[in-house]
């Protein structure tokens, strides 16, 4: 008597260990690869601030690293000539102005004179003529001087572009040709720049999600544009991350791409077990029974927030595994 009420408690433990643990279907389901590659992080505008004179270049604001706003004087250019010229035209605008001067107390003079009948409406017209001609020329002199002062005035160097320096080529004291690089500038903001091998081109789509980072730390990123041209067998990609770190352009950065997807089994990482080097699953038999059978396993992948473990081999989509066990 007492042995049967003891199997019959058994019994009743096992078939209640049975029936509460927690069991699922193995499903197949479409999961993305990711293919690893490095980007590198660049500005999306990268423009040179230019000398718009020739001259010595006296003074220079900035350095590598500076950050610079738009139309900020960042180094000087000085040119002796200009102010040599500027000399000049101011010397004939003041001849020009004392001959005026002359010319005007003619004309007064002879408008008097033919008031008493002295000399004739042609000689009167010919000291007015005399007075414009003078005008005309002071006007041109004073515009020649304004292009001279203009020159001058860009002896300064200007920032194209907000943004940072990323390279000052040259140092105080560099004689500079007009159009010759003093600084470049990189801003527009901060992006990604992949090269990805051309046989992965296909699966590159403007606006699909991508992962940036490794070792856990991974953020979202979108890939803003695909360029058509293929170089030296890769296909170049801009991808665009919020919060970039931008402390150091050309910095190399882990970003996984979507380049397909393949149907797998998954399971509940939960539901693995490992063994003495060895992996298993547990599995329901149609009998009730519960076995550990042997896996091979593949990549984890998540998925509804829960990690799931790929198996390659020892499992098919009829089993039914049991993730809650000891």
């Amino acid at each position: 008597m007492r042995t049967f009420i003891l199997g019959t408690a058994l019994t009743v433990l096992v078939a209640a260990s049975m029936a509460t643990a927690a069991e699922q279907p193995v499903e197949r389901h479409e999961i993305t690869e990711w293919k690893a590659v490095f980007g590198r992080i660049e500005a999306r505008d990268q423009i040179s601030a230019r000398s718009r004179i020739g001259g010595t270049l006296v003074s220079i604001d900035v350095t590598e690293g500076s950050t610079v706003s738009e139309g900020q004087v960042i180094a000087t250019v000085h040119d002796p000539k200009l102010a040599l010229q500027l000399e000049a035209s101011q010397g004939t605008i003041d001849a020009l102005q004392s001959q005026l001067d002359n010319a005007r107390t003619e004309l007064k003079r002879g408008e008097n004179l033919q008031d008493r009948g002295v000399i004739t409406n042609q000689q009167l017209d010919s000291l007015r003529t005399n007075v414009s001609v003078l005008e005309n020329q002071i006007a041109a002199a004073v515009g020649d001087r304004r292009v001279i002062e203009e020159q001058a005035a860009e002896g300064a160097v200007l920032a194209p572009i907000a943004g940072k320096v990323l390279d000052v080529p040259i140092t105080k004291g560099t004689v500079l040709l007009s159009g010759e690089t003093v600084a470049s500038i990189g801003g527009g903001g901060f992006f990604l720049r992949l090269a990805v091998p051309e046989r992965h081109a296909p699966y590159l789509r403007e606006g699909m999600d991508i992962r940036i980072g490794s070792n856990g730390d991974d953020r979202a990123g979108r890939l803003a544009k695909v360029y058509p041209e293929i170089d030296n067998g890769r296909v170049i990609a801009d991808v665009e991350v919020e919060g970039l770190n931008s402390d150091f352009v050309n910095a190399r950065v882990l970003v996984s791409l979507p380049v397909g997807k393949h149907e797998a089994l998954l399971v509940p990482a939960t539901a693995m077990i490992t063994r003495m080097g060895l992996d298993f699953v547990p599995i329901r038999r149609p009998d009730g029974a519960i076995v550990h059978r042997a896996v091979v396993p593949g990549t984890t992948v998540t998925l509804n927030g829960t990690p799931m473990v790929e198996i390659l081999s020892g499992l098919t989509d009829r089993d039914m595994v049991v993730t809650d066990h000891d």
